[in-house]
């Protein structure tokens, strides 16, 4: 999806105008992809612009940065605060994408990073739906990826790490390529772990079913945990437990969820059909409560939201 650049990006405590936000050849994170980020999105509510569980995206940025070993120089608060600032310089009420990334860079090379200066940057633009209208309201079509899942004792698969994207890339390009939507990957000892962005959940016997992220490499999703709420609140039961491919051929219903993405369903899987082909019921149930809940129009979860005023 193209970018439609806004006026400003936020760069260590200064806005920058969009065209001007670069840095040099040789930024460390560049050559050897050791960095945090985090995608977060803002909606437009009848209050005006809301960020999404804005505090958690940013104190899960941080916990990604303390498994790099990357001390970031401001605190939570002050990035928190960085990023309504971007969000309202750069009028943004309709919503937008907000992507924070905390990288190394320039003044030093080679493999021991610790050297290397620590910079921020947030941006912010308009974004559309990551996975299409189309896919929203009718569900993607997914394979399971020739390409694993890291296993978590080979990189930080709890981190959100940069480098550690070149994994779900290749698995996104061999899906689209294949004609498919989107890729599943598996994990290391192949059971089930997550797609390219998001986390997937299955509806089995009229329950949840979500991979373990302790032992799938699957990240620990914000959206995920917003969703497994939601459902629980709804009197769903949502188990986190191991999957095996198979499982997904054998769903009433499925769906992935991610800051990106949102929430979508899956229409099939390896060329078979989930459940009629179609969203169900309860994908359908927990897709409308969440847009409702990031639109502002759900008390219960007023909460998650951080108003831009």
């Amino acid at each position: 999806m193209p970018l439609t650049p806004t006026d400003k990006i936020w760069m260590d405590g200064d806005f920058v105008d969009w065209a001007d936000a670069t840095v040099h050849v040789l930024t460390h994170t560049m050559h050897y992809g050791t960095g945090v980020f985090e995608g977060i999105r803002a909606y437009r509510t009848p209050n005006g612009v809301a960020v999404f569980r804005l505090r958690d995206h940013i104190k899960r940025l941080f916990a990604s940065a303390k498994v790099f070993m990357i001390d970031i120089p401001y605190t939570v608060d002050e990035l928190v605060d960085a990023t309504i600032a971007l969000v309202r310089v750069n009028g943004l009420d309709d919503g937008c994408y907000i992507r924070p990334l905390v990288y190394l860079g320039y003044g030093e090379m080679g493999l021991n990073p610790i050297p290397c200066p620590v910079k921020v940057s947030i941006a912010a633009w308009p974004w559309g739906t990551y996975l299409g209208d189309e896919g929203v309201a009718n569900g993607v079509s997914t394979k399971i990826s020739s390409w694993r899942r890291h296993d978590p004792n080979a990189v930080p698969t709890a981190a959100k790490g940069t480098g550690m994207y070149v994994n779900s890339s290749l698995a996104k390009m061999e899906a689209l390529r294949g004609g498919y939507d989107e890729a599943i990957l598996l994990s290391a000892d192949g059971n089930v772990s997550e797609c390219t962005g998001e986390n997937i959940f299955i509806v089995l016997n009229g329950h949840l079913v979500t991979p373990h992220t302790s032992d799938s490499g699957a990240l620990a999703g914000i959206t995920q945990r917003s969703v497994e709420t939601i459902a629980r609140d709804l009197g769903y039961e949502v188990v986190y437990e191991q999957m095996i491919r198979t499982d997904l051929y054998a769903a009433e219903e499925a769906f992935l969820t991610g800051t990106a993405a949102e929430v979508v369903p899956i229409r099939s899987v390896d060329d078979r059909d989930v459940g009629t082909g179609k969203p169900g019921p309860i994908t359908k149930q927990l897709q409308q409560a969440y847009f409702s809940t990031v639109r502002g129009e759900i008390d219960r979860y007023k909460d998650w939201l951080d108003y831009v005023r």
